[in-house]
């Protein structure tokens, strides 16, 4: 009997119930409809992270490793950046727009962000950036502001 529950337990799917797979893009629609939000809620630091995410297509670990020097040369949010992906060591060239930067420059004013400091702080202490979790739950955040199941999108999405 004892070996029965063993194995009954070493049976449990760790992903039962979840969609599994590639996450649906965000329609043109949807990226307006989460972007107006932000714009409305005056959330400064999510509105930064969503056009970031937008223009440059990084994965989640790369994204929330972003610092002021990395986008920001003389004062000036730059047009053009390269990132070197955490996973892959290549470099991912992409232009931020000129609304990503105006977001990006109220961000790094309002927080009083020197050229070292990460762009996204995280909101526990112990935490010098935004964990890949937090964004997590911030991209379900805003899929579910406009009436989408959260369930089916996740930080993949926003590539």
């Amino acid at each position: 009997m004892e070996t029965s529950k063993t194995q009954s337990k070493s049976k449990i799917i760790w992903n039962k119930g979840k969609i599994v797979g590639q996450k649906p893009a965000l329609k043109l629609k949807e990226i307006w409809e989460i972007l107006i939000r932000l714009q409305l809620e005056k959330n400064i630091c999510e509105l930064a992270l969503f056009n970031t995410a937008i223009d440059s297509k990084l994965r989640d670990c790369d994204l929330v490793s972003l610092r002021v020097n990395d986008v920001m040369h003389g004062g000036k949010i730059v047009k053009r950046i390269i990132v070197t992906q955490i996973k892959t060591k290549k470099p991912v060239h992409f232009e931020i727009t000129e609304q990503t930067r105006d977001s990006l420059l109220d961000l790094i004013n309002k927080n009083d962000l020197t050229y070292y400091d990460f762009l996204f702080h995280s909101r526990l202490s112990a935490s010098d950036h935004l964990s890949t979790r937090q964004y997590a739950l911030i991209v379900k955040k805003w899929v579910a502001s406009i009436g989408l199941d959260p369930m089916e999108y996740g930080t993949h999405t926003m590539r």
